[in-house]
């Protein structure tokens, strides 16, 4: 074997074991602990989800605390999990029963599971109330499934299924400002059931509209604030279930959200 090839095949082994460390990682995918420091927000019970979380009380807002999600039984494992079932979301009326976290966050390690019951079932995770990962199952444009809304492709492939549980790993590292001007865009990586689909992106906005989050209708979505904000789920009329969410404050002082 000549110098080329040996170096080749150490290169190959050595990328092989990073792969199955990331995926061996007990704090990566399904059934994921928290971090040392993360902080479990929301259970599956109805305690964390009275306790951690409110209603997002944005322009279309029609809900009325407390909190009308539905604790039911996992219709996978053992215990109990979070519906997003408010009836002033029906028909698909966005914008009008979401929660959001009463901490608000600028940097952070965010793990997020949830499974869709029925086909088309719609929800999303938004990092500061601002930025959508989308929920959206039979959706593979960049408007679909574990898309950063509107700004990447659909990891599409890396989704479990109807009825089965799937797992979002989130860094976010948030805007910067310098004199009240935005000087760095938010920047966010992502593992989807394990697997690494999204590395240091770059969010240009707040896509949706005001009824969205947060600067959704700032000049168009391009007038960001330089505010922390809660970790917010969607409620759109459709049964999407969550448990196990924790989340860890960061401070990443340099524009990089490895892991």
């Amino acid at each position: 074997m000549n110098a080329t090839s040996l170096r080749l095949l150490v290169a190959t082994a050595s990328a092989a074991f990073a792969i199955s460390s990331v995926a061996a990682d007990k704090h990566i995918g399904v059934g994921a602990k928290p971090v040392r420091g993360g902080k479990i927000v929301l259970d599956g019970t109805r305690k964390t989800l009275d306790e951690q979380w409110t209603c997002w009380q944005g322009p279309r807002f029609a809900s009325s605390l407390p909190i009308k999600w539905q604790i039911v039984n996992d219709p996978v494992d053992r215990g109990t999990v979070v519906q997003t079932d408010d009836p002033a979301a029906a028909g698909g009326k966005y914008g009008a029963a979401d929660i959001v976290t009463k901490q608000a966050y600028r940097d952070f390690r965010l793990h997020v599971e949830f499974l869709v019951m029925a086909p088309h079932g719609n929800s999303g995770v938004y990092l500061q109330n601002r930025y959508e990962i989308q929920i959206c199952e039979g959706d593979k444009t960049k408007h679909g499934m574990g898309a950063v809304i509107n700004e990447t492709d659909s990891p599409y492939d890396k989704f479990a299924g109807i009825g089965k549980w799937n797992a979002y790993d989130i860094v976010f590292r948030a805007a910067r400002f310098q004199d009240g001007k935005l000087t760095e865009k938010p920047l966010v990586s992502m593992y989807f059931n394990g697997e690494k689909v999204h590395s240091n992106v770059p969010i240009s906005q707040v896509w949706g509209g005001p009824n969205s989050g947060v600067d959704g209708g700032n000049d168009g979505g391009k007038g960001i604030t330089d505010t922390p904000q809660g970790l917010k789920l969607q409620c759109e009329g459709h049964d999407v279930r969550y448990r196990n969410i924790w989340i860890k404050e960061l401070n990443l002082k340099q524009a990089d959200t490895s892991f």
